[in-house]
């Protein structure tokens, strides 16, 4: 990952050892019932983990936008999308892990304020992640449409990443209604007196993002200094982004007229 120069990637490992080290205090509950520190290890970590997933999700998406050097067709301006969603992120992150330390109290008022903590974050995490996929499809049709050279590179494989971020973000969605629904549900719901959803809707779901993730790693998506000298390498000439800007709106005027 460092000599990739991929450290963006960095949080979702960082988040895959939450979930490894959050199964384990659960395991570890299981046999201890009485034992606190397990109880705070899977409550907080198993529920930040795909925060800090989101958050390389979101960065992938601006490396792929400058990596195919078509930032004229994203929906929000390349320098602030990744700030904008990531900060949305973070403040999901922070959220949670404020209720999943309410959780930890042991009181029941603080319990139930905890939990309506933690929905308000995931609620939060849900609205972004709808609006990443909006601008990310919305993008993804424009480049379609009207190709960059860069974006025509062999080795780039753009179309496919986008189709990664497609997969792992549904996935992720799903898991994020699912806690909705089982803290909405309370601790006498339906899903908090099995332990088989959490597995099915939690574990198996963030399981198979980090196989997805692993197995298309986005060695290719690298800082643009890296994929243009592959591209000269190529013999391919890169566009003017201000030429490929004003063709891209005049195009939509005539559209619109």
């Amino acid at each position: 990952m460092i000599r990739s120069r991929l450290l963006f990637c960095l949080p979702f490992t960082i988040g895959g050892i939450f979930e490894l080290i959050g199964y384990v205090g659960r395991a570890i509950g299981h046999y201890n019932p009485e034992s606190l520190p397990p109880y705070i290890l899977q409550s907080i970590l198993i529920l930040m983990a795909p925060a800090l997933f989101a958050a390389t999700i979101y960065m992938t998406l601006g490396r792929i936008i400058r990596a195919t050097h078509a930032e004229a067709y994203s929906p929000i301006r390349v320098n602030w999308l990744t700030k904008i969603f990531v900060f949305g992120d973070v403040l999901s992150f922070c959220t949670q892990g404020a209720g999943g330390g309410q959780l930890a109290a042991g009181d029941p008022d603080k319990v139930k304020q905890g939990q309506n903590i933690i929905l308000g974050g995931l609620f939060l995490q849900i609205v972004i992640f709808g609006l990443f996929i909006l601008v990310s499809f919305i993008f993804h049709q424009r480049l379609r449409k009207q190709p960059t050279s860069e974006s025509l590179v062999n080795n780039l494989r753009w179309q496919k990443m986008m189709g990664v971020l497609y997969v792992v973000s549904a996935i992720i969605l799903v898991r994020n209604i699912f806690r909705v629904v089982e803290y909405v549900g309370g601790n006498d719901g339906p899903l908090l007196r099995v332990e088989w959803p959490i597995y099915v809707f939690d574990a198996l779901l963030m399981a198979a993002t980090m196989a997805v993730w692993g197995f298309w790693y986005p060695t290719v998506i690298r800082p643009r200094g890296t994929k243009i000298g592959a591209a000269e390498a190529a013999g391919v000439p890169l566009p003017n982004v201000d030429k490929v800007a004003q063709e891209y709106k005049s195009g939509v005027s005539a559209g619109t007229s």
